[in-house]
């Protein structure tokens, strides 16, 4: 391990207070950025940690109260989405003493609960909690202990704060799209609700609904067609199967999320149509994946990097002691790519 130095064993606060030839009190001062040593001081101490490669053991660090820990809690790692918030965390934590613990919860309640039991237990100064599957009494139990800032679902705390997209104008965007590029029988693969005593605050609810609204707002409640499976790339293919066993088949499907789109996009093309010659396509999130020159596809984005910054800082700024509440949405964008087109007058008709 780098912290033993070359000495066999675990580098010490007094071994960088021998080296720098100043007190143990200098050292823990630097290390704590506190007030009362001169700059030649800091960097002699600086200098020494840098020389012996010493690093303050955690435990220690839980002992005076911090880990410098950040905890992440993701449903799955599958989904490209939350790459791109992890991004944006690590970028506002870069700096900082604070790192990032991953974790998974899984798609049941009770996994979730031993994720977030885990992550408490490891003493984190705070934790990031994406598309959270418990109910918000559940969430504002674990916030009473630890800072915490939850991204996805649409609600109000006074205890954690809350990072989300405007989902209802980014749904809007997208459905407004298909039927003003002509498509009137436009489907949605939504996904089936999971959570707990909050449904109609989830994203998906949310998509789901104002898609429904957009349609009957425009006369074409007749041609509601929703393929209720996941966010997943598996949920988007048995999506697409669903609904192309529908008479007539749609000629544009909006996917909840881009990896359900891919999905989606394969089950198209097994079927043989083309897109967006045949059906047209679009997915929510604009992941990287999206704008590859072969896929290239329709999508709102929600500026997943901009998402994990802003709960980073929450994040710290709680830790630092704000005890007040913070609600910050993102205000999407469509990006129009190749996979939507005006339908053929094959497609309307078939």
């Amino acid at each position: 391990m780098a912290e033993t130095g070359g000495r066999g064993r675990r580098v010490t606060i007094a071994d960088v207070a021998d080296h720098a030839q100043v007190s143990t009190t200098s050292v823990s001062k630097v290390l704590r950025n506190a007030y009362g040593v001169s700059p030649a001081t800091r960097l002699r101490v600086q200098a020494a940690i840098d020389e012996l490669g010493y690093r303050p053991h955690n435990a220690a660090r839980a002992m005076r109260g911090r880990t410098f820990t950040i905890g992440v809690l993701l449903p799955h790692i599958s989904n490209p989405f939350f790459a791109e918030i992890l991004d944006g965390l690590t970028e506002q934590l870069g700096g900082t003493d604070y790192q990032a613990i991953i974790i998974q919860g899984g798609r049941d309640d009770a996994s979730e609960r031993r994720a977030v039991d885990a992550l408490v237990d490891r003493q984190v100064d705070g934790m990031l909690m994406v598309a959270p599957l418990s109910s918000k009494s559940r969430l504002e139990e674990v916030a009473a202990g630890t800072p915490t800032v939850v991204l996805g679902p649409h609600e109000r705390s006074t205890v954690y704060d809350s990072v989300n997209d405007d989902d209802e104008a980014g749904t809007e965007l997208v459905v407004e799209h298909l039927i003003g590029l002509g498509h009137r029988r436009v489907a949605h693969i939504a996904q089936r609700d999971a959570g707990r005593g909050r449904p109609a605050t989830t994203l998906h609810v949310i998509r789901e609904r104002t898609y429904r609204r957009v349609m009957t707002e425009h006369g074409l409640a007749a041609e509601i067609a929703v393929a209720t499976t996941s966010y997943t790339e598996d949920g988007g293919y048995r999506g697409v199967r669903e609904l192309l066993a529908r008479d007539p088949r749609p000629t544009a499907v909006f996917a909840g999320a881009d990896l359900a789109a891919f999905g989606a996009l394969a089950a198209l093309h097994e079927a043989g149509l083309a897109v967006p010659a045949d059906v047209s396509l679009a997915g929510y999130d604009n992941t990287r994946s999206a704008g590859l020159a072969h896929i290239a596809l329709t999508t709102v984005d929600q500026d997943g990097v901009m998402m994990g910054r802003t709960a980073g800082r929450l994040l710290l700024e709680r830790i630092g002691g704000r005890t007040s509440s913070v609600r910050f949405s993102v205000t999407p964008t469509l990006i129009v790519r190749r996979t939507t087109a005006p339908p053929s007058e094959s497609s309307q008709v078939s």
